[in-house]
């Protein structure tokens, strides 16, 4: 079974998401052209999300989308497991989403030149703070939310490892309030270090809304922990 999936991954899978990649993007490049603000751009980037999920097989069951409110901007803080995080989240929450990525992700074809054109926090890792707080700005008055992963890098065993702080102090000093999310089983979809994709289930849990008023720079390590906390409650 495992051949079949690695020859379903480099025969079907990758040309498949390359041709989403490429149609999705040269549409959300041209879309730029008159909206600036680039929720067109999410409609696209959601679409590829869906049709890479769909491809895979992959089905995502997601509970607590109530507790969001439309018209908020949110940081959604999440655990990760899988390069499927990303479209996982895209098709699960129905918020205008931006992600923090280094500025060198920008120059990739299609999907670089999307997160540049499209409202993405691109960060130059030498200046990391240089404009950050604009960019922030921007996105809370357009009312955009912010995808993070908080471990700064993947699981390959499924653990929520600790969660660095700098996140957290975007987030207080913008006065944006913390979603958790957990994700649990996208592991599975894809290992860490490994080119084959299986199809499998996913479980996302859209926890409670945790305010950031009030809380000083200086109490960031411990909201983060408890951020954790409740993150890795539901991705075991």
């Amino acid at each position: 079974m495992g051949s079949y999936h690695w020859w379903r991954t480099v025969f079907l899978l990758i040309p498949a998401i390359s041709l989403y990649t490429v149609v999705l993007g040269t549409v959300s490049l041209l879309s730029s052209a008159f909206d600036r603000r680039g929720d067109f751009g999410h409609t696209c980037a959601r679409a590829w999300s869906r049709l890479i999920l769909k491809t895979t097989g992959v089905t995502v069951h997601v509970t607590g989308l109530e507790r969001l409110d439309p018209s908020r901007s949110y940081i959604f803080a999440a655990n990760h497991q899988s390069i499927y995080d990303i479209p996982i989240l895209f098709a699960s929450l129905p918020c205008q989403l931006r992600i923090i990525a280094k500025a060198s992700l920008g120059r990739i074809p299609f999907m670089g030149w999307h997160l540049q054109r499209t409202g993405h926090l691109l960060v130059d890792r030498a200046k990391p703070g240089a404009g950050i707080m604009k960019k922030m700005a921007r996105l809370v008055r357009q009312q955009h939310s912010l995808i993070v992963f908080p471990e700064g890098t993947r699981s390959t065993d499924g653990t929520v490892a600790r969660f660095k702080g700098g996140s957290f102090l975007i987030a207080l000093e913008a006065g944006l309030p913390v979603v958790p999310i957990s994700i649990q089983g996208s592991r599975h979809v894809m290992f860490r270090g490994r080119v084959m994709v299986c199809p499998g289930s996913v479980t996302v849990t859209v926890h409670e809304p945790i305010e950031t008023a009030g809380v000083p720079r200086d109490a960031v390590r411990e909201f983060s922990a408890r951020i954790h906390d409740v993150v890795a409650s539901a991705a075991a």
